[in-house]
């Protein structure tokens, strides 16, 4: 791609072209392109695969390197091979016509790739290496498959993820908005998006209450000394928003909820007695991220985690961890997750603690794990510098692999705060610390789980649960007495009108709305609703006493109508 390119903008530069995950893209400093350029730059290489040539490795000095790079004036290139540390320098030619700074490998010739297998898919910009003072670049983006069929799957699995796309569907649905004048990466939960967040909030703090977790709420502002004792300000700085000045002291708004859980559990002295102590609270955060780099509700400036923090002691992280699991896998079926994909992350380079203390603590997550009855993959020096962790990875509905849970263990706040609990000897020891998040954000759970069921929620967590449709007007009190009736039963309705019926309905099955009580005169003579189902087609005339019953029924059990 990078050579056709360069056959059709003989002025453009090229920098760095990565294959990602189902493709690849590669970055060039030009003039802007638009999506209506792929089309060319896809015919140039479809006449290059045509060609055959033969892909070529030459190993080079790095000398010999930057020779041949100045020669035709490649800046970003040069750039590149400054921060190439192996020797030798790896150079692959394509025939005699082009080359590129490459570690390889490649197939022998361009005719080994199959043309009707590629795709360019998108152009988009992107500054060089992230960096918002360096210049702009073009980047395309495309994928290549071994044969026509996969690359048709894949662009049907492409297809889809845009119908689900949670940020359409949050707009479509009225579920939430980000507005410009507020400010990018700042969520509007709208009513719809709101009672569906009530929802999860309200389902997590029961199954936390029931697991002995103490709710707490937390302010959102805390003195920047805090935050120099607790290390995010000499590690996490750059994820920070800038500081304000309160009556001459600094203050900062929270990037994590960790510290103020800390300052409860300093309030008095603790008893080897007292544990475990576990503390939870729904607590918005705020961090700095790049206009770039926001994205729907997957990337945003504010959000809440749904975080805990669990302090025990050493023989006491297994069975935490365990309680734990179990916590996360209920809640998480609950939404209609459960396939995972787990990771145990091991001590890395730099850390802090005693090996005999790690390795305590990576053994208790190891036991838990078995215990459990979960398979995962290690992660050899992937931990955190302050302790090992687990990470899980929920799949959704197209087989999309999302991070959300997360448990670690923490042997560095605890020594920087200085916590500490009576023994039974009466001597001053340190307790251990658990972060665990099992939903991760709220903001990013939820744009999962529109993704996940694609708009369509379950009638249990449907923001609407049923919509009484009346024929005429004649039909509207008799409509709002059966809404009413609905209501003080506990099911979320609302009546709809001031259309023809057919339209009424189409408009519901639009907006996915779970149930419909059509209402005509025959209806409101008998006292009935002729109910229709998103999932189960029409489902006939019954009285208001039954349909609430199902509802109710279908609510409890998590079942469809």
């Amino acid at each position: 791609m990078a050579m056709a390119v360069q056959k059709i903008y003989p002025d453009a530069k090229v920098t760095i072209g990565p294959w990602i995950e189902n493709g690849f893209y590669y970055d060039f400093d030009t003039e802007p392109l638009a999506d209506k350029d792929l089309k060319k730059i896809k015919k140039e290489m479809d006449r290059i695969i045509g060609k055959n040539l033969p892909l070529i490795r030459e190993e080079v000095t790095r000398d010999e390197a930057q020779k041949r790079i100045m020669a035709i004036n490649e800046p970003y290139k040069m750039e590149i091979l400054e921060s190439i540390k192996e020797e030798p320098i790896t150079i692959y030619h394509i025939g005699n016509e082009w080359w590129d700074l490459c570690a390889g490998p490649h197939v022998e010739s361009t005719g080994k790739i199959n043309r009707k297998a590629v795709e360019l898919e998108s152009v988009a910009g992107a500054y060089w290496r992230g960096d918002t003072n360096k210049p702009m670049l073009q980047r395309i983006y495309g994928t290549a498959w071994e044969n026509e069929e996969q690359l048709k799957a894949y662009l049907h699995f492409k297809e889809e993820a845009k119908r689900r796309d949670h940020r359409r569907i949050g707009q479509d649905l009225d579920l939430f908005s980000i507005q410009d004048e507020a400010g990018g990466g700042l969520v509007f939960w709208h009513p719809k998006g709101a009672i569906v967040r009530h929802i999860i909030e309200d389902a997590w703090k029961k199954i936390h209450l029931q697991r002995g977790y103490d709710l707490l709420y937390t302010p959102h502002v805390a003195k920047a000394d805090l935050w120099k004792i607790s290390g995010h300000l000499d590690f996490y700085k750059e994820n920070m928003f800038d500081q304000m000045e309160i009556e001459d002291e600094l203050y900062q708004l929270r990037p994590m909820n960790c510290p103020y859980h800390i300052l409860v559990y300093k309030r008095k002295l603790h008893s080897y007695r007292d544990f475990p102590i576990r503390v939870a609270e729904l607590g918005t955060v705020y961090r700095y991220e790049l206009s770039g780099s926001l994205h729907g509700l997957f990337r945003v400036r504010g959000f809440t985690q749904d975080d805990a923090h669990i302090f025990c002691l050493e023989d006491q992280i297994k069975d935490e961890i365990r309680g734990v699991l179990d916590l996360t896998e209920e809640i998480l079926l609950q939404f209609g997750f459960d396939k995972y994909e787990v990771n145990l992350s091991t001590r890395p380079e730099k850390s802090v603690g005693d090996t005999d203390i790690w390795d305590k603590a990576t053994d208790a997550l190891k036991d838990a794990l078995s215990d459990k009855g979960w398979s995962y993959e290690i992660d050899d020096g992937g931990g955190a510098f302050y302790g090992p962790k687990i990470d899980l990875k929920i799949e959704d509905a197209l087989g999309r692999k999302w991070q959300c849970s997360t448990i670690q263990v923490d042997f560095n706040l605890p020594e920087r705060f200085d916590i500490t609990y009576v023994e039974s000897n009466q001597e001053r020891k340190r307790p251990i610390m658990i972060h665990r998040a099992v939903l991760g954000s709220l903001e990013r759970f939820f744009g999962v789980l529109v993704e996940h069921y694609a708009g369509d929620f379950p009638l249990w967590l449907s923001p609407i649960q049923a919509r009484l449709l009346p024929v005429t007007d004649s039909q509207l009190e008799y409509c709002n007495q059966v809404k009413e009736r609905l209501k003080s039963n506990g099911i979320r309705a609302e009546v709809y009108s001031g259309e023809r019926l057919p339209k009424l309905i189409r408009m519901s099955e639009k907006l996915k709305i779970p149930l419909m009580g059509v209402v005509g005169e025959k209806e409101t003579e008998t006292q009935t609703v002729t109910v229709r189902s998103r999932f189960g087609g029409e489902l006939g005339t019954m009285g208001v006493d039954d349909f609430i019953c199902r509802i109710k029924h279908a609510i409890e059990n998590r079942t469809f109508f």
